[in-house]
């Protein structure tokens, strides 16, 4: 039986770098249309409306109590590598917050962006045995341990944060959230998956 392959370490660093930035941009543009996502991140955008802090800030605070889980059950690696995503799309959301301005055309266009961009930049940290942290960690466990489908799983998490997010944003713009996530995840649940990418 041939052994699996491995990423090097130059691979993994490029692959969690090139994500982070799309998932950073892409939650820049989703933040620019007063619109949110799922997820850990989701609940960081939905705090940072609800307080007027950084989304990077309560992102990176509200990861911190996943990491056990990570390292428990996925390893060291996984953790490691989902902690410097964590912090890394924090430190770009916030750069492209203050570098580049964004005036979305339509409510649409931003949502269709944001679930473009950053389903490809998930897709090559999760490629790279990473995640987000928060349900990220959960989806990517139950994955690994129960076959479910990461993007599935995700999925099913937003749909009960948005249902929360009716009580800080008006229905269209949950709905066009809601078109986003969709966008995001079904990119995730189509093309990650353990049985036909298998490198480590």
């Amino acid at each position: 039986m041939a052994e699996t392959p491995h990423h090097t370490l130059f691979e993994d660093t490029q692959g969690l770098l090139v994500g982070s930035a799309l998932c950073g941009f892409g939650i820049h543009i989703l933040a620019s249309a007063g619109l949110v996502t799922g997820q850990t991140a989701g609940l960081a955008v939905l705090l940072s409306y609800a307080t007027g802090l950084s989304f990077g800030a309560i992102f990176f605070v509200i990861n911190l109590p996943f990491y056990w889980l990570a390292y428990r059950h996925l390893g060291r690696a996984f953790t490691v590598k989902t902690f410097a995503a964590v912090v890394l799309v924090s430190g770009f959301a916030e750069f492209a917050a203050r570098l580049v301005q964004i005036m979305p055309a339509h409510p649409a266009v931003a949502a269709v962006l944001f679930g473009t961009v950053t389903g490809a930049g998930l897709l090559a940290i999760f490629r790279h045995r990473a995640s987000l942290g928060g349900v990220g960690i959960l989806a990517f466990y139950l994955q690994e341990r129960m076959g479910w489908r990461a993007g599935w799983v995700q999925l099913g998490f937003d749909l009960v944060l948005f249902a929360c997010a009716l009580a800080l944003l008006a229905p269209d713009k949950v709905l066009w959230s809601l078109l986003g996530a969709v966008i995001l995840n079904t990119i995730i649940g189509i093309n990650h998956r353990r049985d036909r990418y298998i490198a480590t």
